[in-house]
């Protein structure tokens, strides 16, 4: 079963922002990149990859990717 994938949003200083959809475990190991005080992280996508200045980002926000807009049948 293939690992489960999230969005990350991550704010830096002076405003701006990524978004991206990565593995639960990528996201894990920014979040302990982040608590250790690393000082740059290698950030690997669907479709992409990032360099990332640890020390420079203000937030991340972790959402899961099954969020659904639009309209549902109902019963």
């Amino acid at each position: 079963m293939p690992d489960k994938t999230v969005n990350l949003q991550i704010a830096f200083e002076g405003g701006q922002s990524v978004g991206a959809d990565v593995s639960e475990e990528t996201a894990g190991k920014l979040a302990a990149a982040l608590a250790a005080g690393e000082a740059t992280f290698e950030l690997a996508t669907e479709g992409d990859t990032f360099l990332l200045a640890l020390g420079k980002i203000v937030y991340v926000r972790r959402s899961g990717r099954e969020t659904r807009i639009g309209f549902a049948a109902s019963a």
